[in-house]
This record gives C-alpha cells, structure tokens and sequence, in this order.
C-alpha cells in the first residue's frame, strides 16, 4: 500500500438506513475533497485532506477517517482555519527546521513540512523538524508510511488538546499525544507503529458517542474521576494513559518534542478540536527522517527487516499468529480496497449533508447490504 491510498472503480450498493454501506475509497475520496472544496479549501489541498482521511478509513482507523469531515468544515467556515496558509521554513541550521504551519489544516501544515524535510535529506541524511501553528493532522502513520516509500525511517511525535490528567493529577492537562514510527521492510509491508500514548485514541470514543456505542472500562474515566463505560462522560472526563505512569511518562516526553522545539502551544492552551469553536488550537509536531543509506546499504538493510520479519513471525505464537505493527491495518487496507468501506449511517448522512453535490454518497447497483 502507498500512503497515498489506492484507486479502485466504483462498486458501492444502497440498502434500508440503518445498516452499513460499503463505499469505494475513489468515490470516497473524490466526495470529500469536494466537500473541502466547496468549504474553501484550493482543490490541491482539499484533495490531500481527503486523501489522508479515506486513507485512515480504508486502514480500518476510523476515529481519524471521514467521520471528521464536518468538524473541519464547521472550523473553516468559522475562520479558525486558515484556508491557504503560507507554510514557511522561520529557522533553519543544517539539517534543522522549524516551520510556522500559518494555522492551516494539519494534514496541509504536515504534507509541506514533510516534503521541505524531503527535499534537504540527501543533503544531511538526516533532517529534524519542529511545525508550529498547525492542526489536527489525521493519522500519522499516512505521513510516516510515505518516508518509509522513499528509503526513511521516521520518528513522529504530535501534541493534542487536553484530554488527560496527568499521573497523580486530576485536571486534563496533556493530550492524547500520538507517537508514530515507521521503516520500510524491503518486499515487506513497512513497519508502522501509530499509537496514541492514552489507553486508547480520544477519536474512538468520540467514534462510539456517535454510534451510541458503550466503551470498555479502563479507558476512560468521568468528570468525577470514576471509570466509565458511558461514551459521553467519557468525553466530558480525561482519558487514561496507557501503562499508568509510564504512558504518562511518554506523552510527556512527547509534549516536549512537540511543543517546546517548536513553539507550539501546549496542554491546555491548544484549542479543543470539537470544543473550542472560538479559537485556533495551534498544534505543534516534531520528527526526524534518517536516510537508511547513511548508516547501512539499503539492500542490506532490507534483507535483514525480512529476516527480522520472518523470525518474529515464527518465533511460536501463544495463540492465532504474532502480528507486527501496522500488519492488522494493512490487510484492512487489502480488504477495504476490494470490499469498499463500511460507513455508519450517521455519517454518511453528515456527508451527504455537507455535500455539493445532489448525488448522494452510497451510489445504487446490485448487492446485499454488509453489516
């Protein structure tokens, strides 16, 4: 799979609505770019939105997919967006940059970025970055797994509003803070390890608040600070950090990375996404690209993620088959690629209801519905 997300032809079926369509990702994608279009954003930088959104979906990561598409419009209209940022180096040392997203979309503000670091890696091998003035920026694993196409690895540490207290505290302080690591595996999938450093991403609790879905215990906990499985009270609470002190630890070494490199804001000072409809949130991010050559042959280098991959796979499985990073998202991707994307109701509704276009989404042809 490239980053980019693949094309297939449209093969997508109607049904009673309240059960899930599938969708291809080319109509998927062509639907929301022109729904980001339409809601000011240039085409090309539409298109790279939607892009990383489907891509998202057709991955099986639906918390970062097209279920964020009317937020973002919600923002853009309300001018917390800028609609055609002016993405700029502001600090340059060799192989470091620091760049000044112009508070447009996070996907815009990290493409750019991601292409400056590109162009400067032959020269350095090495090339760091730290983005100020950015957005929410989707999925890192999107931006990650296109470095590792061209012979990168990638470490990638974003911050995020405050939906978690810190260990010991009870007030939200730190985000949910993603970390994202990837490196190619020669005639493998790359290796992606995306997470966020919270038990789970805040994007499927508010996945599961859509769907009127209960969420499991330990993920979260209410404004009173007693567990919850209650999606909403989830919401209007913190969400846990994964391993306790230790997922603590992490997310705030991330925050460091992300916000005190840049210039960003930070914990509380980042407008919520969904909450804070009155101001920007100012999103910062920082990663490093190694180019693999420097310090080993490719070649070489991809022969022995085989053999890594390989040892691992057969090093006994306790139970099914040992999986590696991003391996569950990549036979999504397969599936989805095929099968189409399964969408709830509810947003394609929202979809359709932000939509230029008088064709609704879920186009008619034979077939079952899927559930």
């Amino acid at each position: 799979m490239k980053a980019t997300g693949g094309r297939v032809e449209d093969n997508v079926v109607e049904g009673a609505p309240d059960e899930n369509r599938p969708v291809t990702s080319a109509r998927l994608q062509e639907y929301c770019a022109a729904i980001l279009s339409a809601a000011g954003l240039p085409d090309t930088d539409a298109i790279t939105v939607a892009m990383s959104l489907v891509d998202a979906n057709l991955r099986g990561v639906h918390s970062h997919g097209v279920s964020r598409i009317p937020i973002y419009v919600d923002r853009l209209r309300r001018g917390l967006v800028n609609k055609d940022p002016q993405v700029k180096v502001v600090r340059e040392t060799g192989g470091t940059l620091v760049v000044d997203g112009d508070n447009g979309m996070g996907q815009v503000v990290m493409q750019r970025s991601l292409e400056l670091a590109q162009q400067r890696l032959p020269a350095h091998r090495t090339v760091s970055v730290a983005v100020r003035g950015s957005n929410h920026y989707g999925s890192g694993a999107y931006f990650a797994r296109q470095a590792a196409a061209f012979d990168a690895a990638i470490f990638l540490y974003g911050n995020a509003p405050a939906t978690m207290a810190a260990f010991g505290g009870r007030d939200r302080f730190l985000g949910t803070n993603p970390y994202t690591f990837a490196v190619p595996a020669g005639d493998r999938e790359p290796m992606v390890l995306d997470m966020a450093t919270s038990v789970v991403a805040r994007g499927k609790i508010i996945s599961a608040a859509q769907s009127g879905d209960t969420i499991p215990e330990g993920w979260a906990v209410d404004p009173n600070g007693m567990p919850t499985t209650d999606a909403d009270a989830a919401l209007a609470g913190s969400v846990l950090p994964f391993g306790g002190p230790k997922g603590y630890g992490i997310a705030l070494v991330v925050e460091v990375m992300a916000a005190m490199f840049s210039g960003a804001n930070s914990g509380p000072e980042i407008g919520d996404l969904y909450e804070d409809l009155d101001r920007p949130q100012g999103v910062g991010a920082f990663f490093t690209l190694y180019d693999i050559d420097a310090f080993v042959p490719v070649k070489q280098f991809a022969e022995r993620m085989e053999l890594l991959y390989s040892a691992i796979k057969d090093s006994g499985p306790a139970d099914g088959e040992v999986l590696l990073p991003g391996e569950l998202e990549e036979r999504a991707a397969r599936r989805h690629l095929q099968e189409g994307i399964l969408l709830p109701p509810a947003v394609v509704a929202q979809l359709e209801n932000l939509s230029p276009e008088s064709t609704p989404l879920i186009l008619s042809t034979d077939g079952p519905p899927r559930k």
